[in-house]
């Protein structure tokens, strides 16, 4: 992996390709970090003139360029005109840009919206959030360009219906109301059962691939995360994306009981509230079996929403003959053809399965 320092007329006159291109001071070595064991090919420009330059002399043989401009609210005005020139431009126009601000400015990041920028991070940047969004945004534009040969891809992106919404809203805002006095009992049986924190956060990549931090109540041990590799010949699912072990060692006393009763998962009314996820979609994924998922046939299941219950959970949660495939062929069905009535028959189906049987 080499990083190199981009002299814009030498690199046109060698017409070499480019993976990623960033204008950066403040993020530079975030930058270094995330992409020194990745296949990406990253090159630098030491100033906004350069980096107007550079794309400006970008071909149709660079389309695959992935663009991180970073963004001082003061000095603005002077990315809005490269940010112009990049779009006055039919080859760069679609280019992957991402805005990487120094300081938070809701109107930066509303403007940008406006523009077309694939998206918007605030300092601190978590690199290593950014590094898998832009693995999926450079997928998904290839994913994009294979549209007519691939019938099962969408041809947009996936926007939250408002019925959708206002029922996540009601729901959700409802059921945290009503089972307060209740997360208050299952935080001190927490406490009492094992050491270590009432809730259990972790990453996970929903919508768009999309990353999130996602909530649970603790049914683990502390550092049950680290232990995954260790278990990887005990995965429900064998040497295939998803992972789950019977009668896993790392789960607590009660731990056990909820997450048989499903209990571990009402934290995430929170994320439904906050928009991270839909009551019904897809299961948003822990990274290591997301990037696992990026291939033609089963990205699809990032393209649809991504849920607290969904097709899985109420036809085969729980049982150890459900495949991997199995499993990817309901979020893909769900990804193409959910609705509003097919949300309302999942959510009643949901609590008869919420108790389920075998120990997965």
């Amino acid at each position: 992996m080499q990083f190199t320092n981009v002299n814009v007329e030498d690199h046109f006159k060698s017409n070499q390709a480019v993976n990623v291109l960033y204008y950066a001071s403040v993020f530079e070595d975030g930058i270094h970090q995330i992409f020194s064991d990745t296949e990406f090919s990253v090159n630098k420009v030491n100033t906004l003139s350069d980096f107007k330059n550079y794309i400006q002399n970008l071909s149709i043989s660079d389309i695959n360029t992935i663009l991180l401009l970073e963004v001082n609210p003061l000095k603005f005005d002077e990315v809005l005109i490269v940010v112009q020139a990049l779009k006055k431009n039919f080859i760069t126009k679609s280019l992957i840009t991402v805005f990487l601000l120094t300081e938070n400015s809701p109107e930066i990041v509303k403007k940008a919206i406006e523009m077309g920028i694939s998206d918007c991070y605030t300092n601190p940047i978590p690199f290593e959030d950014l590094k898998e969004r832009l693995k999926f945004l450079n997928f998904y534009k290839v994913l994009r360009s294979q549209v007519n040969q691939l019938s099962q891809v969408p041809v947009v992106e996936y926007n939250m219906p408002i019925s959708k919404r206002i029922l996540d809203l009601t729901v959700s805002s409802i059921s945290l109301i009503l089972l307060s006095p209740f997360f208050a009992i299952i935080a001190l049986l927490i406490k009492l059962d094992s050491p270590g924190p009432v809730f259990y956060n972790s990453k996970r990549v929903g919508t768009g691939y999309r990353i999130f931090d996602f909530y649970k109540f603790r049914s683990m041990r502390i550092g049950a995360d680290a232990e995954v590799a260790s278990l990887a010949h005990k995965n429900q699912y064998g040497d295939a994306s998803f992972f789950k072990v019977e009668n896993d060692p790392r789960v607590t006393k009660l731990g056990a009981f909820l997450r048989n009763s499903s209990i571990d998962e009402l934290p995430q009314l929170l994320n439904v509230l906050k928009g991270d996820m839909s009551l019904v979609g897809n299961r948003p994924l822990p990274l290591y079996e997301a990037e696992q998922l990026t291939t033609n046939e089963w990205s699809m299941r990032f393209l649809g929403p991504s849920g607290l219950t969904g097709l899985w959970q109420i036809s085969k949660r729980g049982k150890k003959n459900m495949s991997d495939n199995e499993r990817k062929e309901l979020d893909n069905y769900y990804a193409k053809n959910y609705s509003l009535w097919l949300d309302i028959k999942i959510i009643l189906k949901t609590f008869p399965a919420m108790i389920q049987k075998e120990k997965v």
